[in-house]
């Protein structure tokens, strides 16, 4: 793992963003095209809205989509479709982008993720840690296991306190309980990770993703057995880390 310190989130997004767009330069360059997964959440506005900036051939890639509610419209204030399209797939000429349909039911649309994820290499994946240590939506302990592509999930109370907390949802119990989320093993399957992890209050987070044993526990743990993943800081969120583990 490598991990890119910045003094503020802006400087981390504007960093992360760079990286994403030269890895996925490179395999447009090698092979043609390139098949990337996008998160959404508030640690990823600052890399997202400068990855749209990057100047790529856009039109040979093609997206993939990390996670969303079930039952939830793609016209609510909260959806990731809704986010995806505002800052990323509307403004950009993309070749495709696959999204999570939460108002599909759920079995069939993980089925249908499943089918059209597994054709593809994915060359860059853009994640971010949870407050509870989460990769996607697979809240501790996570399932290490699974090789489905695509899994329903029950939420946990951190996790959706999290969400309510960063101004999707009026109150704890508008949150959904249940999501589609990206497994583990298929968010590991992507040849680079750019994880993008600012602001206080995810240093515990950051912590035990770097210090603590491997473990299901802390589900952005095993990006540690990754071979190219590059973890995204700011002095904040890098804050309860040993003086000179980062520079």
């Amino acid at each position: 793992m490598e991990v890119i310190l910045a003094k503020t989130k802006e400087e981390s997004g504007r960093k992360a963003a760079a990286k994403g767009a030269q890895l996925i330069r490179c395999v447009l360059a090698e092979k043609g095209d390139a098949n990337i997964v996008v998160a959404t959440g508030a640690s990823q506005f600052e890399m997202l809205s400068c990855l749209v900036k990057e100047k790529l051939d856009w039109q040979r890639v093609c997206g993939f989509h990390l996670d969303e509610y079930i039952g939830i419209s793609s016209a609510h204030p909260a959806s990731f479709c809704k986010y995806l399209k505002e800052r990323f797939v509307d403004l950009l000429p993309l070749k495709e982008f696959h999204f999570v349909d939460g108002e599909n039911e759920s079995r069939a649309e993980c089925k249908r993720l499943a089918q059209l994820i597994g054709r593809r290499r994915i060359d860059v994946t853009f994640i971010g840690i949870g407050e509870n240590g989460h990769l996607a939506f697979n809240d501790p302990p996570a399932d290490f296991d699974t090789e489905e592509p695509y899994i329903i999930v029950e939420l946990d109370e951190a996790c959706r306190r999290q969400q309510m907390a960063e101004g999707w949802f009026k109150q704890f119990q508008d949150v959904p309980q249940t999501a589609i989320s990206m497994s583990i093993r298929q968010i590991l399957l992507a040849k680079n990770i750019i994880c993008t992890v600012p602001e206080k209050r995810k240093a515990v987070a950051v912590q035990k993703t770097m210090l603590s044993e491997i473990s299901a526990e802390v589900p952005a743990s095993i990006l540690r057995r990754h071979a190219a993943v590059y973890l995204f800081l700011d002095r904040d969120s890098a804050s309860l880390l040993p003086p000179g583990s980062v520079h």
